[in-house]
């Protein structure tokens, strides 16, 4: 019986940090969905300029 009582332990233990990853990937879309800038029509930033002026690191 022990078993079974530990094996419904981890299952809800599981079932809980499902919830809580699933949580946290809806808000990190959330946000970067509000991060994202709407378009304006003849406004583009490049930012393939920046990566160029610095050296990879080690």
């Amino acid at each position: 019986m022990f078993a079974y009582e530990l094996h419904k332990v981890m299952h809800a233990e599981l079932l809980r940090r499902a919830d809580l990853q699933r949580l946290a990937g809806e808000a990190t879309r959330a946000r970067r969905a509000r991060r994202t800038p709407r378009k304006e029509s003849g406004r583009t930033v490049s930012t393939s300029g920046v990566r160029d002026r610095f050296t990879p690191a080690a």
